[in-house]
């Protein structure tokens, strides 16, 4: 019993400790994806309670981070663009694609798929860290400046001729789809053309600004406007968010610097009665669940977004076991990763139904909770109940917060996820890494965060099969025993001399598969005339996939077409298994043909090897 409270009094002040960390990101984060602060705050709730009661990961903190944000903001912005710029109108269809997400992640746990996930090549997701810290920094300049695109009359007033086309086009589809628009009936679509109002025109055309200045490029493309319309007082309140972050870090670390920037600069702000943006109205009470997803489910809206979901899904998962690999590393433990994907997987459907944006296993929370006493599941149930009772009973001052100091506290998130590790190690590390990874950051930042992984992953790949091409070939060796040194190769010298030009050795080392087959299908035609026998050496061929299979064939085809018969020395099982089952053995190599050792197969060459060849090179 005393043990269980010496657990349940660190729990108690790790879990604290780590929900007041998560408080500020969690508000940050729901703002940056565009369904507002309190989804952020929603994700971690849910997620970051039903993680730890069924995640695999003792000590782990989850919730929103800045990966999953940032690829969950791609997703909510392209729904929304779908739905004319309504939030409320898209969102069942977003929490549908969250919710997907969920399934993906519980999915990867249930078939055990969670030990593959390291195997995702370390420059890929150098190359999005960076990019994602790229995109925060860059799509956070707008608020931090105090620019609000949508609110610029002047930069509105320049869409108002596109709203109209769009207004037209949307009237013009209702009619089509309704088969009222037919020739006779045309005079009723002139006239509601003519019934547009201005105010209609303007909310379009605010709905296409804010489109229009979303995301990094959108950024990019409004910065001459937004630089002519500084706002200076919230510019001074990011910054001094951002100053008051890193410098009271090297006051103390015993309290979140983050919160103490965001309780500072709010209470001098509310104080002081600064004109500044606010979060404004952030629902209070307990959660309820969005059963639109269910009544208002499209599989049409959602179908275009099955990729990203497994996306969230994988980003999640790397996220997650990336984290519990610290924590293991911090409490001398051992994580279950099929487990902790499939509390994860749980957290973010949870999450979804109502209303949270998706998360994973969150870095710095979980070493907060650690080195605060946290040491069991309880301490991340803990932080999230914390934060539900924020929601309940002070959501009502949360909406007091300057949207300027989410913009700094997002700032500081942007800076610290940026892997200054591998940006480091650019002079040492080779070529095809550092091609890898910055193709990867400049697809995450300017194109799509989806595609950059997945060309990312591709692009590894291939140069990886290419390098363990390379080096089958390398350490794979043609044995041309006529000019066989006896000193330097004491175990071909056993051939006797007579039989040297009959005798051809191919040494295989390594996986047999598509990046080495063209390498080995060369054999047949480097195979002297004269040569009657050509031993195949796979004592270090572990694996043999379909190309190598094949490619096997064709030479042992060709061989035999020449004369020459094939002999394999040290088959192991998984190549043989292939091979009996497309009758390359027995049918083009017999049993007979197949040795257990290379001495097996000197003998069997002694006994049955004839000297075809004489001195000259003629046939005897």
């Amino acid at each position: 019993m005393a043990a269980f409270f010496k657990h349940l009094k660190g729990d108690l002040f790790g879990g604290l400790t780590a929900g007041i960390v998560a408080l500020p990101l969690a508000l940050a984060f729901g703002v940056q994806s565009g369904m507002g602060a309190v989804a952020g705050l929603y994700g971690a709730i849910f997620i970051g309670f039903f993680a730890s009661l069924f995640g695999g990961t003792n000590t782990q903190i989850s919730g929103p981070t800045a990966p999953m944000t940032a690829v969950s903001m791609v997703v909510i912005a392209g729904i929304v663009q779908l739905n004319e710029g309504s939030l409320e109108n898209a969102l069942p269809a977003i929490l549908a694609v969250f919710l997907m997400a969920g399934l993906f992640q519980i999915s990867l746990g249930a078939f055990q798929l969670g030990k593959y996930i390291k195997y995702i090549p370390y420059p890929v997701v150098s190359g999005f860290m960076t990019g994602i810290g790229v995109i925060i920094l860059i799509t956070q300049i707008l608020p931090a400046i105090g620019y609000v695109p949508a609110n610029d009359p002047e930069f509105v007033k320049t869409f108002e001729i596109q709203a109209q086309e769009v207004i037209l086009k949307n009237i013009l589809s209702e009619e089509a789809d309704n088969e009222v628009l037919v020739l006779e009936n045309f005079e009723q679509t002139f006239q509601r053309g003519q019934e547009i109002t201005q105010e209609q025109i303007e909310a379009e055309a605010k709905t296409l600004a804010k489109s229009y200045s979303s995301g990094v490029v959108g950024t990019i493309k409004t910065l001459p406007q937004a630089i002519n319309n500084i706002n200076i007082t919230e510019l001074l309140l990011a910054l001094a968010t951002i100053l008051i972050i890193f410098g009271f870090k090297r006051i103390t670390t015993a309290i979140p610097s983050t919160l103490v920037a965001l309780v500072a600069v709010t209470l001098v702000v509310f104080f002081v009665d600064i004109d500044a943006r606010k979060l404004g109205e952030i629902p209070t009470g307990f959660p309820m669940p969005n059963f639109e997803i269910i009544t208002g489910f499209s599989f049409g809206q959602i179908s275009p977004y099955i990729f990203t979901a497994l996306t969230l899904a994988l980003l999640g998962s790397i996220d997650s076991l990336l984290t519990s690999i610290v924590a293991d590393n911090m409490t001398k433990t051992r994580h279950n990763p099929n487990k902790e994907l499939v509390g994860q997987g749980i957290g973010n459907s949870v999450a979804s139904l109502f209303g949270g944006i998706p998360g994973a296993g969150a870095t710095i929370r979980t070493v907060v909770n650690i080195n605060s006493g946290g040491k069991t599941r309880l301490s991340g149930m803990i932080a999230a109940v914390l934060l539900l009772v924020v929601v309940v009973a002070l959501g009502s001052y949360a909406s007091e917060i300057p949207s300027a100091v989410l913009a700094g506290i997002l700032i500081t998130v942007g800076i610290g996820v940026m892997d200054y590790k591998g940006l480091k190690a650019l002079r040492s590390i080779p070529k095809s890494d550092v091609l890898i990874m910055f193709t990867v950051l400049i697809l995450t930042v300017t194109w799509d965060l989806v595609y950059a992984v997945g060309i990312g992953l591709v692009i590894a790949s291939l140069i990886f099969m290419k390098k363990m091409g390379d080096v089958n070939t390398e350490k794979s060796g043609i044995r041309n025993l006529e000019d066989l040194n006896d000193e330097d190769h004491a175990d071909y010298s056993r051939i006797p001399k007579k039989l040297r030009e009959e005798v051809y050795i191919k040494e295989l080392n390594g996986p047999l598969f598509f990046g080495y087959t063209s390498e080995f299908q060369s054999m047949s035609s480097d195979i002297p005339p004269q040569a009657t026998h050509a031993v195949i050496r796979m004592e270090k061929v572990p694996f043999m996939d379909q190309s190598g299979l094949f490619a096997f064939e064709d030479v042992f085809q060709s061989l035999i077409a020449q004369g020459v018969t094939p002999l394999i020395v040290g088959l192991q099982e998984q190549p043989r298994y292939r091979m009996e089952a497309i009758d390359i053995v027995p049918d083009l190599v017999s049993e007979g043909q197949l040795f257990d050792t290379y001495s097996d197969c000197l003998q069997w060459i002694v006994a049955n090897v004839e000297d075809v060849v004489g001195p000259d090179g003629k046939p005897v």
